[in-house]
């Protein structure tokens, strides 16, 4: 008997989360009801993949009489926990959970979660090769890729599980995985969560449920993952560029140095593959997941040495007549951006844009205007962001040339017109991706396509 058997489940959100648990709910024999504010006609491909489970769609509203005949309420990752169906769920005493709740609830396998602000995909990435490499079968999602709930019937103990989760997925759980990251909290996602407090607090449910058996690792560089230092129980772990610590990886003297008891040179600087400094914090946690869940110093390196990153961040397209293009659509904040431009010395022209998560964009703009030789904006930040740079240049004497276009195609273009051998052009738009694109990835996918085309 599984704990969901015989239970009324009712799923928000027709998304890949919603479709891999209502599959899994059905299989163990819970009764499933599915709603989604979209209408039928724009579901047609998710309804045909549900088509051969008996589930029950309520589509186009999200009626409050549905919670009459609800057990559990799970959520999908784009509906927000102050929506008013979940509120009154909350009222009712109702528990909520998601796909990932679920999932880590019944795994055999060891779990490894991260979360932060900035570079977990790359940090979960590079974690699962590590894996590989030792030869260990490893399961890579979450909140990337395919829900590791569609595959939990695949897995066994010895497998190595390394869940990439966001502050969407947290801040309803009440479960932590056994070793867990925070690589860092910075302002993001401020238009769902509002607050600094709640963003953080959201991201803290990764290491709050965790009991003494637990590891935490966590970033000694950075305040806002520190500032949960409190929260461990178990075993804490660190990894710094900045300082040496006892237990996890640092960065000293060009090589990336772990300690576990011992003290081992994993690998020097010019091993990584992966450009900024920002990579190589990246590398330091993943060195110490691995590490923590019994990955050989050897086979780290050997990840270390041959990853090349993942699409969409620092990932290089093209080089044309000298001129190369890379793709940051990750950057969906500020910080991120910030981060990308400090990855390159040579000449940028930066492609910047998209929709703003109400965040602060001075520190931002004080980067560009001394460090980008042209910023090419678009979207619907184009007028925040060119006020931004007209401020700075006013008040501190100082600023690039600054480009205004209406789409991403036509900031190609002119940055394709305009660069000259040596230059880096690079799209790091510090926005999201939702005033003229699925997500970040289809922008990346697009800007890929127009790069090509030149």
């Amino acid at each position: 008997m599984d704990a969901l058997t015989g239970k009324r489940l009712l799923i928000l959100g027709l998304a890949r989360q919603g479709k891999a648990l209502a599959r899994f709910a059905v299989g163990v024999g819970a009764v499933v009801t599915i709603s989604d504010l979209r209408p039928a006609e724009k579901l047609q491909a998710d309804l045909a993949e549900l088509r051969d489970l008996p589930i029950e769609l309520v589509l186009g509203e999200h009626p409050m009489t549905l919670l009459e005949r609800t057990d559990i309420l799970a959520i999908s990752g784009g509906v927000p926990a102050d929506a008013p169906l979940v509120q009154a769920a909350r009222a009712r005493g109702i528990p909520l959970t998601n796909d990932e709740q679920e999932f880590i609830r019944r795994t055999p396998a060891d779990v490894i979660g991260i979360t932060g602000s900035a570079g977990k995909t790359t940090t979960t990435a590079l974690t699962g090769v590590m894996a590989q490499v030792a030869g260990r079968r490893t399961w890579v999602g979450g909140n990337i890729g395919r829900p590791l709930i569609a595959d939990l019937h695949k897995m066994e103990p010895d497998d190595v599980v390394v869940q990439e989760l966001s502050s969407f997925q947290l801040e309803i759980w009440e479960q932590s995985p056994p070793i867990a990251a925070v690589l860092n909290i910075t302002p993001n996602h401020l238009d769902r969560h509002k607050t600094m407090t709640a963003y953080a607090n959201a991201k803290a449910n990764i290491l709050r449920f965790q009991d003494e058996e637990g590891t935490a690792v966590l970033c000694l560089d950075d305040a806002g993952s520190l500032a949960l230092r409190p929260l461990v129980h178990g075993r804490l772990r660190l990894f710094s560029l900045e300082k040496p610590v006892a237990d996890g990886a640092f960065l000293h003297n060009g090589k990336i140095w772990l300690r576990n008891g011992h003290e081992t040179a994993v690998c020097r600087v010019e091993d990584v593959q992966l450009r900024g400094r920002h990579n190589l914090l990246n590398v330091c946690a993943a060195v110490t997941l691995a590490d923590t869940t019994g990955i050989p110093a050897a086979a780290i390196y050997e990840a270390i040495r041959t990853f090349t990153g993942v699409e969409h961040r620092l990932e290089p397209v093209r080089e044309l007549n000298g001129v190369r293009y890379i793709n940051d659509s990750i950057a969906t904040a500020p910080e991120r951006a910030l981060a990308a431009l400090a990855a390159f010395d040579e000449p940028l022209i930066l492609l910047a844009g998209g929709r703003d998560k109400e965040m602060q964009w001075d520190e931002w703009a004080r980067v560009v205007s001394r460090r980008v030789k042209q910023v090419i904006l678009f979207g619907e930040l184009a007028d925040l962001l060119e006020r931004k740079l007209e401020d700075i240049r006013f008040f501190e004497k100082i600023g690039c040339l600054v480009t205004r276009v209406e789409t991403m195609a036509e900031a190609v273009a002119v940055a394709g017109s305009t660069a000259v051998p040596g230059d880096i052009i690079l799209l790091s738009p510090g926005g999201t991706s939702y005033d003229a694109f699925k997500d970040f990835a289809e922008r990346g996918e697009k800007f890929r396509e127009l790069v090509n085309e030149l």
